[in-house]
């Protein structure tokens, strides 16, 4: 078992990266965060839409007027 005592928990030295460092981590988290939101919130959309695309040229397609022709 180990013991977490406040004394131990004092002598613990947590390295923390450039300011430099960590702004361009924050960035890349940006970057991935907007991308899932993209990912989450787009795609559904745009499948939506090309599903509705695709009924309205199968309809047009459907009810494409058939030309009579006369035989003479």
């Amino acid at each position: 078992m180990i013991e977490v005592t406040p004394r131990k928990l004092e002598n613990i030295i947590v390295p923390i990266p450039p300011l430099e460092e960590q702004a361009r981590i924050v960035a890349i988290l940006d970057r991935f965060d907007t991308l899932t939101t993209d990912i989450t919130n787009g795609l559904p959309a745009e499948i939506t839409a090309r599903q509705k695309q695709y009924e309205y040229y199968r309809d047009r397609l459907l009810t494409f007027p058939v030309k009579q022709t006369s035989i003479s």
